[in-house]
């Protein structure tokens, strides 16, 4: 059934977004609010359940995304699309960095570890295991067997497969190349409203590389970052405590130098 098939990929998707965004993102790498242990393993666990077969584990994200940020648009930058030919390469030079942080092969600099970053190792080993992934990939394609009405439908698989990979590309691919800027920060990095909704949030780059530790992407009154007022309920019922450097107020009334 159509109807199935549509529930369970923008499930995926933006369920997966959610704790990409919000987990991986806003607390893995700036740790825009803190939580107690066990919410962090509730937030730790739905980020890998839900990721499934594209699972990211936390601590080399949090590295990575770091470094884009100091080295934004620069060779050092893990990944500007402005030094590749298409988004493919740009993913592969990716994955070979996160790779290295995950095996160990390549160690972070020092001063991209500083504030602490989340580790649940088992987990981790679980997750990122090989087989583990295959059996995701195995569900998903029973769901589409069960359900799609046509062979055309296994095309969305892919997406399935590798889902985190593929909301970062966007991201990075889009959100430094496309769209508009409120602030001059030395780089190329873009809104891309109205898109940016459908990435909650993740695509106001230009709003973001200026004030990288606030909590609301969204900076102009027609911009919306869909994740912020969850994350404002999240603060409200006790589950995370959003630290005041992540609600500061911003003057945004005119462009602002980097």
């Amino acid at each position: 059934m159509v109807s199935a098939i549509l529930i369970f990929f923008f499930a995926h998707w933006f369920l997966s977004l959610f704790f990409h965004t919000f987990f991986l993102h806003r607390y893995a790498s700036h740790r825009m609010y803190d939580t107690n242990k066990f919410w962090e393993r509730v937030f730790y666990f739905c980020t890998w359940f839900f990721q499934g077969s594209s699972y990211l584990i936390p601590r080399a994200y949090g590295v990575m995304h770091r470094m884009h940020h100091e080295f934004s648009d620069t060779e050092k930058d893990p990944h500007s699309p402005h030094f590749f030919k298409d988004v493919w390469h740009m993913m592969v030079h990716t994955r070979e960095i996160y790779a290295g942080f995950v095996t160990g092969k390549s160690l972070p600099d020092p001063e991209f570890t500083t504030e602490p970053l989340p580790v649940w190792a088992s987990l981790d080993k679980f997750g990122d295991h090989r087989i583990t992934r295959l059996v995701w990939v195995g569900i998903y394609t029973s769901f589409y067997v069960a359900f799609a009405p046509s062979l055309w439908w296994y095309l969305l698989l892919p997406i399935h497969f590798l889902v985190g990979p593929v909301q970062g590309a966007v991201v990075n691919w889009c959100g430094h190349k496309y769209g508009y800027s409120n602030f001059d920060n030395g780089d190329h990095s873009r809104n891309s409203e109205p898109w940016g909704i459908f990435l909650l949030g993740e695509l106001f780059q230009n709003n973001h590389h200026k004030h990288k530790d606030s909590a609301n992407f969204a900076k102009k009154w027609y911009e919306f970052d869909p994740t912020y007022p969850v994350m404002k309920v999240m603060h409200w019922v006790g589950m995370i405590r959003l630290r005041p450097t992540a609600v500061a107020k911003i003057d945004v009334s005119k462009k602002q130098a980097a």
